[in-house]
């Protein structure tokens, strides 16, 4: 007999690799909307970007999906960084 694996759990457990994957890009985003705020410049792009990071862990395509590798492929390398699961 396999085993199987609990999705609900897995899909928490992305969540939270989200959730800590994000937190340095917060820092660094913080620093540059700061910065930006100072200078007097736009500071648009910096408050998209961290607005994706606050949706990130609720993407829809997570709960949409029914296997590991269809959550896996979930994780935005282009605002996450590098996938733990790689």
């Amino acid at each position: 007999m396999g085993f199987s694996i609990d999705m609900t759990k897995a899909k928490a457990i992305h969540k939270t690799n989200i959730r800590r994957a994000r937190e340095e890009k917060f820092k660094v985003l913080d620093v540059e909307f700061t910065k930006a705020l100072e200078a007097g410049t736009s500071t648009t792009d910096i408050a998209a970007k961290r607005q994706g990071l606050r949706d990130a862990p609720a993407d829809s395509a997570i709960d949409a999906a029914t296997n590991t590798d269809e959550l896996k492929a979930q994780w935005k390398t282009d605002i996450l960084g590098t996938s733990p699961y790689s």
